[in-house]
């Protein structure tokens, strides 16, 4: 039997908190964020683009980007307004979110840039 790795993940230590499954590998490149967007576009799934404050990542409440982009499916378009967020709030944290119309919540939601640490 393998051995469980233990993350040093702490609240007191905002640098080592973990927030979602991404969170344990590298920071996402380009290539990897447009994956994500082809993926909740072809799902059929409508984007949108959420942020907060690193110290506020653990909290309900994320800063929404805009409205929800309803029925977009030009993944050129998605990522440049979560870039335009990114931009907008280099420190925060910026989620891609994929609401389910049918399931009526969340299909995805993934961190895909990372604000700075205090």
């Amino acid at each position: 039997m393998s051995d469980v790795m233990d993350y040093k993940s702490r609240l007191s230590d905002p640098a080592s908190r973990k927030f979602e499954t991404f969170s344990y590998l590298p920071a996402m490149k380009a290539e990897d964020i447009r994956k994500q967007v082809e993926y909740l576009v072809k799902k059929g799934w409508n984007p949108a683009i959420e942020h907060t404050e690193p110290e506020h990542l653990m909290d309900s409440y994320w800063y929404m980007w805009k409205l929800p982009m309803f029925g977009e499916t030009d993944i050129d378009r998605i990522l440049a307004e979560a870039e335009a967020c990114h931009k907008a709030n280099p420190n925060n944290h910026v989620r891609l979110v994929g609401y389910d119309n049918f399931a009526q919540s969340q299909g995805a939601a993934m961190v895909i840039y990372r604000g700075k640490t205090v």
